[in-house]
């Protein structure tokens, strides 16, 4: 009789770098791609919003205040405006000068590091529609490279459903803070078969349910590997790390 080898942690390429290695470089800056790629990462996590222009650029938030040394809303910005803004020296002068980058240049560099990337799509209220961003984010995804692997996850399930009618192929996940109780449902109307969760929300009843359902489960963002030892055997698929070094080596 073979015995289950037991899992104390994710496989190599279940390990995403949340908006890159950003435990150690500027989050969502190609700085913290790099650094993901050099601990060893298969895959980052990236956020995508729109500017004024409809110019997808790499960020999380809905202006530039907190990870850059300028200040300014998506809304009132166009892409001329990048050059200006230093994404880099908020988190260290070493850094000094890092770009706000776009999409396209984000996709390209992925290639470049032989990177796949999981690409959350966030619907603000200055974007002028939700066709808009994923026709956009589209657009841009159909040029990476062909080793590159991409999968889509949001909040929000209609985003998730306009990208999976741009392209049924696409990987989508649901994130979730909390789980909600229909939340079986709700991957069957996109259709998703991924969900990401905060990790404090994981439970052994979830992870079997799942697993009964053929439904992968990661969990966001946690920093702490001794905190998910419990759930690897339980059908944990993979983690969402500011720090991809702590579940790799």
């Amino acid at each position: 009789m073979t015995i289950p080898q037991r899992r104390s942690g994710p496989t190599r390429n279940e390990v995403q770098a949340h908006r890159g290695a950003s435990a150690v470089a500027p989050e969502n800056t190609i700085a913290a791609f790099k650094a993901a790629a050099e601990q060893g990462s298969k895959w980052v996590e990236l956020d995508v919003a729109l500017l004024k222009d409809g110019t997808a650029v790499v960020i999380h938030d809905v202006s530039v205040d907190r990870c850059s040394c300028s200040r300014g809303h998506l809304a009132d910005m166009v892409a001329t405006d990048l050059a200006r803004i230093d994404a880099g020296s908020w988190f260290s002068e070493a850094f000094s000068g890092e770009a706000l980058p776009t999409l396209a240049h984000a996709i390209e560099k992925l290639g470049d590091l032989g990177l796949s990337a999981n690409v959350e799509i966030k619907q603000h209220a200055h974007h002028i529609s939700l066709a808009q961003l994923a026709e956009t984010v589209h657009a841009h995804l159909r040029q990476r490279a062909p080793h590159t692997e991409i999968m889509i996850s949001s909040f929000d399930s209609e985003a998730l459903k306009a990208m999976h009618k741009l392209d049924p192929s696409y990987d989508l996940a649901m994130l979730w803070s909390e789980l909600p109780r229909d939340w079986a449902d709700i991957l069957t109307s996109i259709p998703a078969t991924t969900i990401h969760l905060n990790y404090k929300a994981l439970s052994f009843g979830l992870l079997e349910e799942a697993s009964r359902r053929g439904v992968k489960v990661r969990a966001w963002t946690c920093n702490a590997p001794h905190l998910l030892v419990p759930f690897w055997d339980a059908g944990l698929t993979g983690v969402i790390t500011d720090d991809p070094n702590l579940f790799l080596t």
